[in-house]
């Protein structure tokens, strides 16, 4: 890329430029030719493109709030000019904010007491009770797919599979399962989406939700039974004393939502990579303990979380660069986990990469993402079913071009980063071995 090439790029918009859904990728390295920490030019918000420098910022909740995490400036926080302390601001805003009283937009110490309760619900126990039944689950869609030679593998497998994971996690009725996944469908298809910012100033992508899981709670608690609702509805704060059904209900729904989308994109992604190289697609199928790693670097490759964002509550410094109260701060992670400074040749895809799991696509600090054991628990056993099942697993020509000219259409969001479809072909391994 030439410097005016650079120059040109590092001055689009982020939040409405579909240009960029496609291949984001060199406008965070126009960024990162600037400054690891740089001010974007349309919104004021400080774009972090380095790795050591979001490390910095996610390990510090003190200065940096998490309240604008699901929408960056939009809507933003009204501080006075001149002020060092935003925290009043924040608090006042909160109930007007989108997701204002949510897990991913507390602050410790309220944060805090909502993620231990999480963590009462996420228990090594369950999630290893959810193993069983993820690879059974696996197996079943993939008995469909095997039957057809070809389909459409995130409405045929990585949808369908990451949300009724979650829903058996959390113990949703079947007859309320599928009416649940046509909302968050429509819903997700909105949110942040280009062109629609305005909408994020009233909208919270969870509010549908609420009214199902207070009714499962209250239900629950008035006739507990010997099922995962009825755990979650009983589940205690850390010191013991009982969550309002409200509290309850707001963490169920995020880890509703939370377990679907992102998981989507990161198997849907993980599928092309094998479909688009047969040589790593032989080497997994052959070796299935190099898997895990290979879920790690698709996870640093193609991080499914596009940006998420902080607030200085504090005047502060971030690499040298004043940061005065009230400045929203994103994390482009897709440039994070490319920073060549942490990640040697940080383009190539590399399934032996030594480090590949110190990528961020979870975050890191007390806001991590508690859900990254499941995350990493789906994209195993997808993985090790699809390549175990099906052979000469490839990208359909005729669907998104010849190899070299791949066409596909992403979500438009600036939050997420994904295709809206994969178009699989593929031999069924019983036929083969037949």
């Amino acid at each position: 890329m030439t410097t005016a090439g650079a120059k040109d790029i590092s001055q689009r918009d982020f939040f409405t430029d579909e240009s960029l859904l496609a291949d984001p990728y060199p406008y965070y390295e126009a960024l990162r030719a600037k400054c690891p920490v740089h001010q974007e030019p349309n919104h004021g918000v400080l774009a972090i493109t380095g790795y050591d420098e979001a490390v910095d910022v996610y390990r510090d909740p003190v200065t940096f709030s998490a309240c604008n995490s699901p929408t960056g400036p939009f809507p933003g926080v009204q501080v006075p000019p001149g002020t060092d302390d935003a925290s009043e601001a924040i608090e006042a805003a909160r109930d007007r904010l989108p997701m204002g009283r949510d897990l991913p937009t507390l602050d410790p110490p309220e944060h805090t007491r909502a993620r231990g309760l999480m963590m009462r619900l996420l228990t090594p126990r369950r999630l290893k009770e959810n193993e069983a039944y993820i690879r059974r689950l696996a197996d079943q869609l993939i008995d469909d797919l095997a039957a057809r030679r070809a389909c459409e593998f995130i409405h045929d497998f990585a949808d369908p599979f990451s949300f009724l994971v979650i829903a058996d996690l959390l113990g949703v009725p079947d007859e309320d399962r599928w009416r649940l996944h046509d909302e968050r469908l429509a819903r997700m298809e909105q949110a942040g989406a280009i062109g629609e910012i305005n909408r994020l100033r009233t909208a919270n992508p969870q509010a549908y939700l609420h009214e199902a899981f207070a009714a499962y709670v209250e239900d629950r608690r008035r006739n507990p039974r010997d099922d995962v609702l009825t755990a979650m509805a009983n589940a205690t704060y850390p010191d013991g004393s009982t969550p309002p059904t409200s509290d309850v209900v707001r963490t169920a729904a995020f880890l509703f939502v939370a377990g679907q989308e992102t998981t989507v994109r990161h198997l849907a992604f993980a599928a092309q990579a094998i479909a688009e190289h047969p040589h790593i697609q032989e080497i997994l199928r052959r070796e299935p303990d190099r898997i895990p790693n290979f879920v790690e670097e698709m996870l640093r490759l193609e991080s499914p979380i596009k940006a998420n964002f902080r607030l200085a509550r504090h005047s502060t410094e971030v690499a040298g660069l004043e940061v005065p109260a009230g400045t929203p701060l994103m994390f482009l992670n897709g440039a994070i986990n490319r920073d060549p400074r942490h990640f040697e040749n940080p383009d190539q895809l590399d399934i032996d990469r030594p480090n590949a799991r110190h990528h961020l696509a979870f975050g890191q600090g007390v806001h991590s993402c508690p859900g990254a054991p499941l995350a990493r628990t789906e994209g195993r056993i997808a993985m090790e079913r699809l390549l175990a099942r099906l052979r000469d697993i490839t990208v359909s020509d005729a669907a998104h071009g010849p190899a070299g000219d791949r066409h596909y259409e992403y979500v438009p969001t600036y939050l997420f980063r994904g295709t809206k479809a994969l178009h699989l072909e593929y031999t069924p391994a019983e036929a083969e071995d037949g």
